[in-house]
């Protein structure tokens, strides 16, 4: 390029710039980006030094590439003949912008970057100049502060009138796979399911309908537990000198080893109708049915049967129904699946959080459901109490049913009284009318009434007023239960006369997580009775415990039952799976006792979690008497210390398959007495110290 082309391209581009018509500032930048690269220019400078040269502009290059170089031209001036007659006809766009109406005002526009070297004197714009200014922006809607929304969109509502059936098969393309519905979509591309394998599409476990004629919408659902236990364990065992398995040996209490072999199969049945993916089912019904056999051997005789003639070891089994329910859908009270339902029949049930009060598998009638999006939950629920088996603890319906009524409502709300923590209020009334029902336990011991106090048949009515929380405030994992015992005793077993229940408990347990460890802490006070003879009955007990708490299962002394002797027959001091000192004589088939000695309790644990597949649990465990005056009335002794002991225990759970299905659980507890314990029991040993371990392995299909 010689010398003197910049010059010459830089008076074209001017003549140029000022030959296009005004309507060209219809062109968007997105029709023609050339246009807006001129657009740059700002006000219309005219032909001088201050424009680029070619070299610094290519795009008037391109531009000159379509005239003659000769042509040149004002600002005000129409597009010179010359142009008219170039050989590149003119750009569709540009014949656009000829056609468009001129804009009233034109607006000035900001310099482009690329031709900052402009003059900055400024002018009215040229018209071009208006060419690619983009629309005025909307304004953004405006940012909410993140969290649940107040309200919601309406429901999306689709009509198709006049609809037309669907294309027959052929008419669908022949690379297309038929399917009978969604769930068999994995068996269209050739997978295969075995009916033993509860992880692959299986229709056993609800992942299909089941067919058979009954709709597209019936599930079933096959489950089975074994549980296999072998326990050693000791614990304080009275005898006396016509039953002890020893002759010549005379004591109050014998020696203290035994063993025991359970082993349980539950098989549960399900039949649904509906999809439970997002929503309760419509209809549901469900059978368990629990299998148990269990064999003991104890040192001494009349431990497993009243009468001296048996051995000191037992086989016994049983089958019991667990559950046998059906549960309907009566309706959804709004678009998210709130909902009520009812569920009549043998069913499970518990009260609070970790079964402090009642938790079992009883007959009755149940409501409940949900409201808020989930946000409360509640539940009525009438129970009539089933007797249970002596040995298995399974539902025995061989027998007529208890006079015995549990009636329950109760409360659940979540993110109350912080985010994360449910709270749950709960009312729970007991009516007992088995004061002149006497019954016997299958191994010949009374259990209604208890062989303690008067030997009399009791009634008794009794309100709890509860609240529980469960969840986590922070980092901290938190459970705490409160509950009031009110009502009245028929017959004291103290003074044979009516007497006020006035008792209370209070349960904590947080917990906090360090990585793959939780450390957590344990306290609980169960009020005992100060004055037996006061017509005041002020001993906490509960309807059937099963506690979750301070170690569960893995404590000695919430998993062994320890006799109370010298003050009653065939009573306990507190029962098996329970954690109070209630003075029953069967924590299944007795009455609750308010006139007890009360517990106290604090404790440490942790659990480690050493592998994915293996935990390890520590606890440590200190226990009390709240009051001893009932047991001091009871042995006709002046005092008894309230220290009952410590207990250690330390438990290994493997999962080998990361999973529920198989599940093998090594536990052992070390119970090292107070003085009070060793006030009420001292064996022949002279053992000071008792033990439990459990070797358990659970098998789930």
């Amino acid at each position: 390029m010689g010398r003197g082309q910049p010059l010459a391209v830089a008076l074209m581009t001017t003549a140029f710039l000022g030959a296009v018509p005004a309507a060209h500032a219809a062109v968007t930048a997105d029709d023609d980006p050339i246009g807006a690269l001129l657009s740059g220019l700002g006000p219309n400078q005219g032909p001088g030094p201050c424009l680029p040269s070619g070299e610094d502009d290519p795009i008037g290059i391109l531009l000159l590439a379509q005239a003659d170089p000769g042509a040149g031209g004002g600002s005000d001036r129409p597009l010179p003949p010359l142009f008219e007659k170039a050989a590149v006809p003119a750009s569709p766009l540009l014949q656009r912008a000829a056609a468009a109406e001129p804009p009233p005002e034109p607006q000035p526009a900001a310099a482009s970057p690329l031709f900052a070297r402009t003059a900055a004197a400024q002018a009215p714009p040229p018209p071009l100049a208006q060419a690619v200014l983009p629309p005025a922006a909307e304004p953004e809607e405006p940012r909410r502060r993140p969290g649940r929304r107040e309200t919601y969109e309406p429901p999306v509502t689709q009509r198709n009138p006049g609809a037309v059936r669907a294309p027959p098969p052929e008419a669908f393309p022949r690379d297309h796979l038929p399917v009978p519905d969604r769930w068999r979509l994995v068996e269209a591309i050739g997978v295969r399911s075995r009916w033993f394998d509860p992880y692959s599409q299986n229709t056993f476990k609800g992942d299909r309908p089941i067919g058979l004629g009954l709709g597209p919408d019936w599930f079933l659902q096959l489950n089975a537990v074994s549980d296999t236990l072998l326990e050693p364990r000791a614990f304080p065992i009275p005898v006396g000198a016509q039953t002890t398995e020893r002759p010549g040996s005379i004591d109050t209490f014998g020696r203290s080893d035994s063993l025991v072999f359970a082993q349980t199969a539950i098989l549960g049945a399900g039949l649904t109708k509906g999809s439970t993916a997002f929503k309760p089912p419509d209809l549901e019904f469900r059978v368990a049915v629990g299998l148990n056999y269990n064999y003991v051997d104890v040192p001494e005789r009349r431990v497993l049967s009243v009468l001296p003639t048996r051995p000191s070891h037992r086989r016994d089994g049983f089958v019991g129904l667990q559950e046998a329910f059906v549960d309907y859908h009566l309706r959804n009270v709004s678009d998210r699946y709130d909902f009520d339902s009812i569920r009549v029949g043998i069913q499970p049930f518990s009260t609070d959080f970790r079964g402090f009060v009642f938790q079992d598998n009883q007959v009755g009638v149940r409501i409940f459901g949900n409201r808020d999006n989930n946000r409360f939950q509640y539940n009525l629920a009438l129970f009539q109490r089933i007797e249970k088996d002596t040995n298995s603890g399974l539902n025995d319906l061989g027998q007529p049913l208890r006079d015995d009524y549990v009636a329950i409502a109760n409360l659940y709300r979540q993110d109350l009284p912080l985010p994360g923590l449910t709270s749950q209020v709960t009312v729970i009334y007991n009516r007992n009318r088995e004061a002149t029902n006497i019954q016997v336990d299958h191994n010949g011991f009374p259990v209604r009434p208890a062989l303690i106090g008067d030997l009399r048949g009791r009634d008794y009515d009794v309100v709890y007023l509860g609240y529980n929380a469960d969840g986590r405030i922070g980092r901290m994992n938190l459970t705490a239960s409160a509950y009031a015992a009110l009502g009245e005793d028929r017959n004291s077993i103290f003074t044979s006369r009516p007497a006020k229940i006035r008792s209370f408990f209070l349960a904590a347990e947080p917990s906090y997580d360090l990585d793959w460890i939780r450390v957590r802490a344990s306290a609980l006070y169960a009020s005992g009775d100060n004055n037996p003879y006061d017509d005041v009955e002020r001993g906490f007990d509960a309807i059937q415990e099963n506690p979750q708490f301070a170690g569960a299962d893995s404590s000695y002394w919430i998993r062994q039952t320890i006799p109370f002797a010298g003050g009653g027959r065939a009573v306990f001091l507190n029962g098996r799976n329970g954690i109070l000192n209630s003075l029953r004589s069967s924590k299944d088939e007795g009455q609750s006792n308010f006139n007890n000695p009360g517990t106290m309790l604090l404790g440490a644990g942790g659990d480690f979690d050493v592998a994915p597949a293996v935990r390890i649990s520590t606890n440590l465990n200190r226990l009390w008497f709240a009051d001893t005056t009932t047991l001091r009335v009871l042995r006709q002794e002046g005092s008894i210390p309230r220290s009952l002991g410590w207990d250690y225990s330390v438990a290994a759970v493997w999962r080998p398959w990361v999973n529920q299905n198989v599940v093998l659980r090594a536990l052992g507890a070390v119970f090292d007495p107070g003085k009070g314990f060793g006030d009420l029991f001292t064996n022949s040993g002279g053992d000071d110290r008792y033990y439990s371990i459990l070797l358990n392995a659970i098998l789930t299909f």
